[in-house]
């Protein structure tokens, strides 16, 4: 199997060391904007060597995982190269945008819309990790375009590297994403920025932040180059969650002036149920 991924971060250099561990014969070339990068994944031997349009054109499968704002930009170029068996797999956290550049495409059929949920708050190569994707979801979206020998390629990778699967239109993607993902990253990011611009004494942050802070801000060690474009491309979503998120603090501080410390509780005691909701535990519609 001939693979190239295009961009070698979190996302394609663990994709590329779960092929390596499934498919012990993979043959994997790269793509990627930094130099360095490039000479780190093969060093790390993520990669066999750098992609050309040879690799391209005897590509089995593509796998793009750049940011939202490069695979629009790429992607229809991407697809200008491979041959006519080739999958081209994009690994975006926003989808409206990326599908609709590519919806007139004369190979829009070699093209499989996804979104794995998975990744760390680190990035680049070194970041890569074995069995990053397994147990996690990924998210597809417009299935019905492509090929169907092709869909079933990628769905025997996903299946290989443990993934579970869901299917979604792009629209609604971009709105369940926007508050699963998207908020809490600007919440996380936004939080670290307020302690850092109260808390002037660095050695205090350190000293004094526990567990609890260290986990709620861990997101905003997240790249800005990666986050910026899909806060730009999700932006709608993006605005309406923040206005919900912004109503809900207002109303908890309320509360706090009111001295309303019974209503704080309900409202902490009605929010533990997120704990089931992530192990998979149906919750009874009435207490929703």
């Amino acid at each position: 199997m001939n693979v190239i991924i295009v961009g070698i971060g979190l996302i394609g250099g663990s994709m590329a060391r779960d092929l390596r561990c499934k498919y012990p014969e993979v043959s994997i070339y790269g793509m990627d904007a930094s130099a360095s990068h490039l000479e780190e994944a093969i060093r790390l031997q993520l990669i066999d060597g750098i992609a050309s349009s040879k690799e391209f054109s005897e590509a089995d499968i593509v796998i793009v995982s750049i940011p939202v704002d490069a695979i629009v930009k790429e992607l229809p170029k991407l697809l200008d190269l491979i041959g006519d068996d080739s999958l081209v797999i994009d690994a975006g956290s926003t989808k409206s945008e990326i599908c609709s550049i590519v919806a007139d495409h004369p190979k829009r059929r070699n093209f499989l819309a996804c979104h794995p949920i998975a990744g760390t708050e680190f990035s680049g190569p070194s970041a890569a990790i074995s069995g990053l994707f397994k147990g996690k979801t990924n998210i597809i979206c417009e299935v019905e375009k492509t090929a169907f020998k092709l869909q079933e390629r990628a769905l025997n990778i996903f299946s290989g590297l443990g993934m579970r699967i869901r299917y979604m239109n792009p629209e609604a993607h971009d709105r369940h994403i926007a508050y699963v993902s998207h908020l809490s990253h600007i919440s996380s990011f936004m939080l670290g920025k307020t302690v850092i611009e109260k808390e002037k004494n660095e050695r205090d942050i350190f000293d004094m932040a526990g567990s609890g802070f260290e986990s709620t801000v861990r997101l905003a060690k997240s790249s800005p180059a990666m986050w910026t474009p899909i806060f730009k491309q999700n932006k709608e979503n993006v605005v309406e969650t923040l206005d919900e998120y912004i109503q809900n603090l207002e109303a908890f501080k309320q509360k706090l002036i009111d001295n309303n410390f019974e209503g704080i509780y309900k409202e902490m005691d009605n929010t533990n149920k997120i704990k089931a909701i992530l192990k998979g535990i149906p919750q009874n519609n009435k207490d929703r």
